[in-house]
């Protein structure tokens, strides 16, 4: 096993490829936000976006989709690239609980999910590193 330090080559190209994805899912929020924004209000789903449930699983997709292209563009197969898409939607589906339930806000809801988000993430990047 390769150890956890920034003169490893693996850890460098796992901290490379973690910030690459997530150039990629800020480029996602910023370019596929507005269409899907235009797109919703345009087929009359426009109220969706006021839900913050709602809101958190299509800003959720907005991110993988070009982060999924980013990772098969470098290489990466089907498996990795669906286990990374997964984890990013993992966080949201289980705060959606407690916020469904009133017990944590919308607020919560987004902040605490992106932030666990990027730790699945990390984790999964961590654990491919090789």
């Amino acid at each position: 096993m390769t150890a956890l330090t920034w003169r490893s080559p693996a850890t460098r190209r796992a901290v490379l490829h973690y910030l690459e994805m997530w150039i990629a899912m800020g480029l996602g929020m910023t370019v596929l936000g507005p269409l899907v924004r235009l797109g919703l209000t345009a087929i009359g789903w426009s109220a969706a976006l006021d839900d913050t449930g709602w809101r958190a699983l299509i800003m959720a997709t907005e991110m993988a989709l070009p982060m999924a292209g980013w990772m098969r563009f470098r290489g990466h197969g089907r498996r990795p690239i669906i286990e990374m898409t997964a984890w990013m939607y993992v966080p949201f589906a289980l705060l959606l609980v407690p916020y469904w339930a009133g017990l944590i806000t919308g607020g919560a809801l987004m902040g605490v999910g992106h932030g666990l988000m990027g730790v699945a993430m990390a984790v999964v990047v961590y654990r491919h590193r090789h």
